[in-house]
This record gives C-alpha cells, structure tokens and sequence, in this order.
C-alpha cells in the first residue's frame, strides 16, 4: 500500500495536547492499521517520511514505533523496514489507559459496542468500592461485542466536576477514553484495580449470552487523574472463554 502524501497541514499533530506527540503518532498510526490503511503484512513508511510528514523528530517517530512493536501491532525486520503484524495475539491488557475496548481495537479486533445506559448524571447507590458511592457521578454503561460476540460488560462512572458537560458529547464509535483526551486534554497518570470471579444471573447473563450462574471474570479499575483520584470507576464483566484477559507490568510507565 502507498504512502499517504496528505499535505503537512491536514496531519500536523497537536503539541498543545497533554498526550505526548509520540503518543499521538502511535494512536495515529493505529488507526489507521484498524482501518486497513495499512494492512497486514505491509510496510509502514519509514521513520524518516513519518518525521517529514508529521512534523517532528526521528526520536519521537521511533518511540511511537517502540509503543506500536510492544503492543505487537508492528514488527521491525532488520534491513527491510517496519511492518505491520499479520498475527495479532488475542490478548486483551485490561489495565490499558487508553480503555479496554481500545486494547480490543489494538489487536485488530472488530469491536462493536451497545450501549446500554447513555452516559448522564444520575445519583450512585451506596456500595462499597464504588468512590461516588451516595453521591453524584455521569454514568455509562455499554456492552462489546468482538467478532459478533459479546464479551464485555463496562459500568462506568466519571466526576462530575472533572468531566463536566461529557453527556452532551457523542460517543457513537469513539471511547470515552478518547473523549477525555480530546475534550478535556486530560490523560489517567495512574490507577489500580482488583480482579475476582463471579457468577452472573438476570440481565447481566442474557447480555453476554451465558446461562445463569456461568462465571466471568469480574474487575474494579480505579483511575487517577492529576489533581484528583479516583476521577474515573468501572466495574467490567469479562468472557474468559474467547481470550485472554492479561496486565502488563510497568505499562503505566511506558504507554
């Protein structure tokens, strides 16, 4: 596949973004493997175009490339180039920041979402892990269907405060992640989240296609934002019976 030999202009990053510039080039040119602008098997431009192209420097190419081979997007063939990968794993890093279904995406994954609760300020019931807990919060919550199966549960909750005004924006087809960035220039600089199992009746069962008391893998993410923890909570309901759902160690430091 060519080159895209857009004007300079119309692919100009955006150094007032608090995303790194290789952050951006690296979600740049991951988008544009998802839309088979670069397909499998091909070459991507050398470092040397994406520098002229996008206007920055080599170093800062060849770390959006070091993000794009870690994630097992790319891979390097010495003396050839930088490819894309044709034998992405079907492992999912459940504590990328960027979201889950955007690690679904990564590894070149359809991922279609349903949502199941518009994202809007409501009151939050009182529980024990949830931060917003008695108070207010905008809620959300959506199901990922991956290859035509459901896999995911998401409920999510954001500040009210932090990420005033979020219900007004659309979120057909983008993540909420990517929301936060672009709207409100904000980026997760840490977080944590607990892992169990549990059994899923009602609803919850039906809209991941499984009977009645099937197990899931059952997660509670904390993210913080600067200046404020725990600014965004979700609980996520996994199918563990298509992949593999994994945490990789020291990726808050290096994506």
């Amino acid at each position: 596949m060519g080159f895209n030999t857009k004007g300079k202009a119309e692919v100009m990053l955006n150094p007032q973004s608090p995303l790194p510039l290789y952050h951006q080039l690296a979600d740049r040119l991951a988008a544009m493997i998802r839309a088979g602008e670069y397909e499998a098997g091909a070459r991507i431009p050398s470092e040397h175009q994406l520098a002229a192209t996008y206007g920055i420097g080599r170093p800062t190419v060849r770390q959006a490339i070091d993000v794009l081979v870690r994630r097992r997007m790319l891979a390097r063939r010495r003396g050839a180039g930088t490819f894309v990968r044709s034998d992405p794993p079907h492992e999912i890093d459940l504590f990328s920041l960027a979201g889950t279904t955007s690690a679904f995406e990564r590894r070149g994954l359809e991922v279609a979402n349903r949502i199941l609760k518009p994202m809007g300020r409501r009151r939050v019931p009182v529980g024990p892990d949830n931060p917003f807990a008695g108070g207010r919060a905008y809620t959300y919550s959506r199901l990922s269907h991956v290859d035509g199966s459901p896999v995911l549960i998401e409920d999510l909750y954001l500040h009210d405060e932090l990420f005033a005004g979020i219900d007004a924006v659309s979120l057909e087809n983008r993540s909420v992640a990517t929301v936060v960035a672009e709207r409100y220039y904000l980026r997760p600089i840490g977080g944590k989240q607990n892992f169990k199992i549990e059994t899923l009746r009602g609803a919850r069962a039906r809209q991941l296609d499984l009977p009645p008391g099937q197990a899931v893998l059952a997660v509670n993410r904390w993210l913080h934002f600067p200046g404020v923890d725990n600014a965004v909570y979700a609980e996520l309901f996994c199918r563990t019976d298509r992949f593999v759902f994994s945490q990789t160690i020291g990726g808050l430091a290096h994506e």
